[in-house]
């Protein structure tokens, strides 16, 4: 299975549309997802899913706890927030208004591949999260071992 990696410094045109890069477009299309994608707000970006993988996640919530309120607010913010954005001939997807405005997009973006999915930031806020990461990363390794994860580099 493809997976989406590294990232790249992209623009939005006025009307909200994002060229996706094209390793990501073939990531996505050895998914099988046809040219769809699943976008949603989370963690104070744009999450891009392919349609296949977005389906995965909508079947887990189906395995959860309706009576615990958090997991309820999360479904409601999660899976209310998605749209499905299909790639238009140039490669180019809209991002709703609604998540442009939740992650402060405006023109200068950057789309980081995270595995599974990938995700769009405000460059100001993807810069800004990498200084804090960058800060901390130490003790958020140190703190990572301690929980038991291992990276094998």
């Amino acid at each position: 299975m493809s997976k989406f990696r590294g990232h790249s410094y992209r623009s939005l045109d006025p009307k909200g549309r994002l060229m996706i890069p094209p390793e990501y477009r073939e990531a996505a299309a050895s998914m099988g997802s046809e040219g769809l994608l699943v976008l949603t707000n989370f963690d104070g970006c744009v999450v891009a899913y392919p349609l296949p993988e977005w389906e995965r996640i909508e079947e887990s919530f189906n395995r959860v706890n309706v009576l615990d309120k958090k997991m309820r607010n999360f479904q409601r913010f999660f899976i209310s927030g998605a749209v499905e954005a299909a790639l238009d001939k140039q490669g180019r997807i809209l991002i709703a208004p609604h998540l442009r405005a939740y992650a402060g997009l405006d023109k200068d973006v950057v789309v980081a591949g995270v595995g599974r999915k990938f995700e769009i930031w405000s460059q100001a806020t993807f810069e800004a999260r990498r200084r804090e990461m960058e800060e901390t990363f130490d003790g958020d390794m140190a703190e990572l071992a301690e929980k038991g994860f291992e990276l094998r580099l």
